[in-house]
């Protein structure tokens, strides 16, 4: 499927836009299109841009999910994960990064932030009523079922 992507860095021919890194991989790294090295300290939270904006296509959102090497090695998470840009959205994709470990981390330009994943959207029409059907669960909420 194509999606429209535009630059909004263009004084700077280095950019690099999202792509899958091998075959089989199921979202496309983001780059970070910081100016200067960025540092993210230890608890703190911030909107990384890009440099670029996209149309997604009507039906579907782009999911903005964490890279688990930045996870694990780092403790850089995305806070909203996965984090939805909207098909109507039309500014700068910023990528939401907070650092849970106990050491600044650094971003430099070009650094690969997140990925991104299209995905379709159904649309929901609520259908009120007076009572849901039974099911075996019914209300038993977080935990009840065992570890």
């Amino acid at each position: 499927m194509k999606v429209s992507i535009l630059n909004l860095d263009l004084d700077n021919t280095d950019l690099v836009l999202p792509r899958a890194m091998s075959p089989g991989a199921a979202g496309m790294d983001v780059f970070a299109a910081v100016n200067q090295e960025t540092v993210l300290h230890t608890g703190d939270t911030l909107a990384v841009p890009t440099g670029f904006a996209v149309a997604v296509p009507e039906g579907y959102e782009l999911q903005v999910r964490p890279r688990s090497g930045l996870a694990l090695k780092n403790g850089i998470i995305i806070p909203n994960s996965p984090g939805t840009i909207d098909s109507d959205y039309r500014g700068e994709v910023k990528i939401i990064l907070s650092n849970i470990s106990k050491k600044p981390f650094p971003i430099k330009r070009g650094d690969r932030i997140a990925q991104l994943v299209l995905c379709p959207v159904m649309t929901v029409e609520w259908d009120l009523c007076e009572e849901l059907p039974e099911t075996e669960r019914g209300s038993g909420g977080f935990g009840h079922t065992g570890v």
